[in-house]
């Protein structure tokens, strides 16, 4: 058996540029492969359920429920899945969602060949497929700057687009081709067998899971800290907001394409597969020219421009009546959303450091999958109340007034942190409460107090940044007696928790502290005491 335990990010200069130059990488290219037969399921088993929902319940809220089925557990489930991602073996698990999704499969077979299937009880298995796609995405989106270094990381995920949208192509392809000579049951074989072959070839990745010396956080704890961070990084909230409102818009064209497909002339399981894999060439296409897009316009231009692609995509398959029409706007539909989902996932990654990542990347993803159920039940009930093509338009027009408003509302501040880890800080020698408990750090300032305005603004940022790394609480106190004299205080969880704040200094962090100290004016350094909290 090959090992894969040779990471080789060392590549060449020339290959940093090329779209495919992550592949050279074996390690990637490994997960690469794993990650591509995932999302084949994942199509496959979302064109047979909805394909099949047409026949046991076609109405458009039911045919638009079976997205969100699909959709809404990595909104309920996507941030214990990215904790977890952060605090056990990323391998293993990966490996183990894979075998999830194949057990599902196999109920869904089985279910269809006894005849026991009927809406219901179709929501609710592929509301547990989705719970596979759930438990899988943080931990694959955690693992990409892993194996990748930083300049190719861009086309890393560009590449990972490349997977999820020919996934798009051959899943439904290989899905209709089944569906019409065999039907939709051996689509749920075929999902498990891949499954399985997946689960496999993760399983040859030698990956060295480290344990903490501190060992592994309580799952409650990770949680509130992952969720801590996003709530104070600007950059996250920003990328959150954009991604929510993209794809609430942009999940109309998905939701309602199997009754698009039936309306148009000759419609049928082969329209819908043409449809979809128009979109997915259409990714394809536009993720192959990504670095070359990447050095004509800038981030933000490329956003814009990609949600207005996607509303002309909407509103022209609205009065799309051949498939001449459709055709090529699907293509146009699929180069729009993987330039605008690309980017912002990007921003996304570069918005967080190693030690929340997945957690990050679990909230982000949270955000397009709730925001892709809520769309998809919102659309499919405005067309069951007016029709399809009208709902298309509507979605057209407020994807361009909510996306106008968000961007000013809340603007690209055009900064970028260096999150590379920083051990700057000494391990204070304490020895370890004998009592669990709270832990209280106050650290005391003396400034010149004519400056008082600029060291409140940077203690803003010293607030976030604490919170950031996981403290409880943080307050700042004024010396009413000595104007020139400040406390700042940080309570964290526990002393266990207050020992992890040094390992996740990031280089931003510490330059933040050297403004700190250039404050302060006393003859020794600031003052910092430790205590822990009495539980009275």
């Amino acid at each position: 058996m090959a090992r894969y335990d040779r990471l080789a990010t060392q590549p060449t200069d020339a290959s940093h540029g090329s779209a495919l130059g992550p592949l050279r990488l074996p390690v990637f290219r490994m997960l690469w492969l794993a990650w591509f037969a995932a999302n084949t399921t994942m199509w496959m088993n979302e064109v047979a359920a909805a394909w099949l929902m047409t026949s046991l319940a076609p109405t458009p809220l039911w045919v638009a429920l079976v997205q969100a089925a699909s959709t809404l557990p990595v909104f309920l489930l996507g941030l214990p899945s990215g904790a977890l991602a952060d605090i056990v073996d990323r391998r293993r698990y990966f490996m183990v969602t894979q075998f999830w999704v194949a057990g599902i499969a196999s109920v869904l077979c089985i279910a269809v060949l006894l005849g026991w299937m009927n809406a219901p009880l179709l929501l609710a298995l592929t509301f547990a497929n989705g719970v596979g796609m759930a438990m899988r995405w943080p931990v694959f989106a955690a693992i990409m700057p892993e194996v990748l270094p930083r300049s190719q990381l861009p086309q890393g995920l560009a590449l990972n687009g490349i997977a999820m949208n020919g996934s798009r192509i051959v899943g439904p392809l290989v899905a209709g081709a089944v569906i019409a000579s065999v039907g939709t049951a051996w689509v749920f074989v075929l999902n498990a067998l891949l499954s399985l072959i997946a689960g496999f070839i993760i399983m040859r990745w030698r990956r060295e899971h480290k344990e903490s010396p501190l060992g592994r956080e309580r799952l409650t704890s990770a949680m509130r800290v992952g969720l801590q961070y996003v709530r104070q990084s600007y950059r996250m909230r920003l990328a959150m907001l954009r991604v929510s409102l993209f794809f609430l818009h942009s999940t109309a064209i998905m939701a309602l394409l199997p009754l698009l497909a039936r309306a148009l002339p000759g419609g049928g399981p082969a329209t819908f597969t043409l449809l979809l894999s128009s979109m997915g060439a259409g990714a394809i296409a536009a993720a192959l020219l990504m670095p070359r897009i990447r050095r004509i316009i800038t981030v933000p231009q490329l956003l814009v421009t990609g949600t207005v692609l996607q509303a002309l995509s909407a509103a022209a398959l609205a009065h799309a009546n051949t498939v001449w029409i459709a055709v090529p706007t699907m293509f146009i539909s699929g180069t729009a959303w993987i330039s605008t989902a690309n980017s912002l996932t990007l921003s996304a990654q570069m918005a967080l450091p190693d030690w929340v990542r997945a957690r990050g990347m679990s909230i982000y993803q949270m955000a397009i999958m709730g925001a892709t159920a809520t769309g998809a039940a919102l659309w499919g009930q405005i067309a069951t109340v007016t029709n399809i093509h009208d709902a298309l338009l509507i979605s057209a027009a407020s994807a361009i007034v909510t996306m106008a408003l968000a961007y000013r509302l809340m603007p690209d501040r055009g900064t970028e942190e260096d999150l590379t880890p920083a051990n700057v800080l000494k391990v204070p020698d304490i020895a370890s409460p004998q009592r669990s408990g709270r832990v209280m750090v106050s650290v005391e300032y003396l400034i010149d107090p004519e400056r008082s305005a600029e060291f409140l603004e940077l203690m803003e940022h010293s607030r976030r940044s604490r919170l950031q790394q996981g403290a409880l609480e943080w307050q700042l106190l004024h010396d009413l007696g000595e104007p020139g004299r400040y406390v700042e205080q940080v309570v964290d969880e526990s002393w266990t928790e207050h020992l992890r704040r040094f390992d996740r200094l990031t280089a931003t962090d510490a330059k933040l502290r050297e403004q700190r100290l250039k404050f302060h004016i006393g003859n020794e350094p600031p003052r910092v005491t430790r205590y822990l909290l009495e539980q009275l």
